[in-house]
């Protein structure tokens, strides 16, 4: 499998499995134990794995979310617990969320997806992502269930780093962009219905080139890997998509 064939196969289960353990109910639980409800676990989990940082630091990070949305899932956040501590902690939510899932896939096709994973970001020079550069600080861990999930943790926050980039390549503001991705997600990211831009052909065009130029980083990316772990990447992001439907606990 040649790097276009897999950045194109693994776009979007790749965002979605990095991202499943948001949601996930546990999560939320785990968040009460730092005072947090779900979605200010999510901004101190996320955010903090960049530090004790500013909110320009964390808005930019995140970029297309609304401004008054990042100062209530960072700065608000902030006042009711250490970030670095949350994100340490939303780490291990997603790890526990791995192992109420990915315990019906071979611990082979995990260990050589999370090794492939990592080496593609371990290529990746300081300061591309910011968000990779946080969760790179956090110890590799040797199960490989946890493993790969960080895997498709850090390769969905490649994605948007240089998806990041590419929209600011395009001249592409972000708002429109996330408005353009999913009107429903500009709205989940805090903007109100008179935000949303005129759609027209030149920012379609703009949007189209953003998707290209952030497809071309991304096979860029996966150029560092050997075919065989490009094959791995491949079937481990199939089994772990596969297996949010059909969900297996790990059994010790």
């Amino acid at each position: 499998m040649n790097a276009d064939e897999l950045a194109t196969l693994t776009a979007d289960p790749l965002q979605t499995l990095g991202m499943s353990f948001y949601s996930d109910p546990l999560t939320g639980e785990r968040g009460k134990e730092h005072g947090l409800n779900i979605l200010e676990f999510y901004g101190l989990g996320r955010g903090g794995t960049l530090g004790n940082v500013d909110t320009p630091a964390v808005y930019e990070a995140f970029t297309f979310f609304n401004q008054s949305t990042i100062d209530f899932l960072w700065a608000t956040a902030k006042t009711k617990a250490d970030p670095v501590s949350a994100a340490a902690d939303y780490l291990l939510a997603a790890y526990a969320f791995a192992d109420r899932t990915f315990g019906g896939i071979e611990l082979t096709v995990l260990a050589n997806f999370a090794s492939a994973a990592r080496k593609v970001v371990d290529a990746e020079p300081r300061g591309v992502c910011p968000l990779v550069d946080g969760y790179k600080k956090f110890s590799a861990p040797a199960n490989p269930v946890h493993a790969a999930y960080l895997g498709t943790i850090f390769l969905r926050e490649l994605r948007g780093g240089v998806h990041i980039h590419a929209v600011h390549e395009a001249g592409l503001d972000p708002i429109a962009a996330c408005y353009l991705q999913d009107p429903s997600v500009f709205t989940r990211h805090g903007y109100a219905a008179d935000e949303a831009p005129e759609v027209t052909e030149e920012l379609e065009r703009k949007k189209i080139q953003a998707e290209e130029l952030t497809s071309a980083a991304m096979e860029k990316c996966f150029d560092v890997l050997s075919d065989t772990e490009r094959d791995a990447l491949a079937v481990g992001t199939r089994a772990m998509f596969e297996a949010l439907q059909n969900p297996v606990p790990v059994t010790r």
